[in-house]
């Protein structure tokens, strides 16, 4: 049945109560008032109720029954990633792959943008108008806008990953690829929780996160994630990422507000997936961390290798003379005791630090 049918043989069931001003801001985002059930979108959209659930499921959006709260969009998406998968362009696995990646990603910056952005241009609120009442004309100003800027923003990331995906060797590296990653931990955001209020604690965080994605970003890294108190950060060499990890060190000593910070970085080889990267490498960068001396960066074995391959590092301090042939190195590697690491065995870390610093 075509979406017109299900539209002269739905349309006129009552719509799921709610709050109208909340009906009424959801209608605008969406571009559609609700319309259908679950049911009746899948129904319009081509597809099986269970291919449905996975897809709305995947997206991040919680069952509801068969409350009708669906609007043409639901039915349009649906049958666009249904049409991929009857094309042959997408197998089923990859496009709930693809509904959940795009899920957890515009997730958390709906999220962010509600939180922070809108509270703020809704105060100071106007004389007997609720935040509710000035949210509507804001979204309506604001919202085209920010569509535009969204797609433009990924437009712009998706060339850069696939350009890199061009640059691969094999296929093989366009999965499993040598990469160096970086961790950077707040040392004692723990007790940091027990001491701050709710809100300073935020603007931390926040302030913290900023600070490290600008730095990331500048000197060449991509930032895979924050987690608060820690941010994962990757490079495709390791002379950026050990920058990127003094650069770090650097600028929160600097910052009076900010606690010490702790930096590991290893190098090898690392599975990418939906954005993430795993592996053994990932977790010796992780372990490195847990050990790091406060405001310092911890390296292993095979990025100091990485360094002195590429000419960032002398191999031997010894051999390392005075004047010009000394200004030649970017960084300097001093090395570490070896020591047990849980569930990777022996370690042997190199202590990073900026040649002159």
């Amino acid at each position: 049945m075509t979406a017109d049918g299900v539209e002269e043989e739905y349309g006129d069931e009552p719509d799921e109560g709610g709050d109208p001003i909340a009906l009424r801001l959801e209608a605008l985002i969406l571009g559609a008032e609700r319309r259908y059930t679950p049911f009746q979108a899948a129904r319009a959209a081509g597809v099986s109720m269970d291919l449905a659930s996975r897809f709305w499921r995947a997206m991040g959006f919680a069952d509801i029954g068969q409350a009708k709260a669906l609007t043409e969009a639901d039915v349009l998406a649906l049958r666009r990633l249904a049409g991929l998968v009857e094309a042959g362009l997408l197998s089923e696995p990859m496009a709930v792959q693809v509904a959940r990646s795009t899920g957890q990603t515009t997730a958390r910056l709906a999220d962010w943008q509600i939180d922070s952005f809108l509270e703020g241009l809704t105060e100071p609120q106007e004389p007997g108008m609720t935040r509710t009442e000035i949210t509507y004309p804001l979204v309506e100003l604001l919202l085209p806008e920010l569509e535009e800027f969204l797609i433009y923003v990924w437009r712009r990331q998706l060339a850069a990953a696939t350009g890199r995906v061009v640059q691969a060797q094999d296929d093989a590296e366009m999965v499993d690829r040598r990469l160096a990653v970086g961790f950077a931990d707040l040392v004692g955001f723990t007790r940091l929780t027990r001491r701050l209020e709710e809100e300073e604690l935020g603007e931390l965080v926040e302030a913290f996160e900023t600070t490290a994605a600008d730095l990331v970003a500048a000197h060449g890294g991509r930032l895979i994630k924050t987690l608060g108190d820690e941010v994962l950060y990757s490079a495709d060499d390791a002379g950026t990422a050990a920058e990127i990890g003094l650069r770090l060190i650097e600028t929160m000593t600097h910052d009076e507000t900010m606690p010490e910070l702790r930096v590991g970085i290893a190098f090898g080889t690392v599975t990418t997936r939906m954005g993430d990267v795993f592996g053994t490498t990932v977790n010796l960068a992780s372990r490195l961390t847990s050990i790091a001396p406060k405001d310092a960066v911890l390296v292993d074995q095979a990025l100091a290798e990485e360094l002195t391959r590429n000419g960032d590092a002398p191999k031997s301090e010894a051999e390392v003379g005075e004047g010009e042939e000394a200004a030649g190195y970017r960084f300097a590697l001093q090395p570490m005791w070896q020591r047990p690491v849980r569930g990777l065995g022996m370690v042997e870390p190199w202590l990073l630090s900026r040649r002159g610093g």
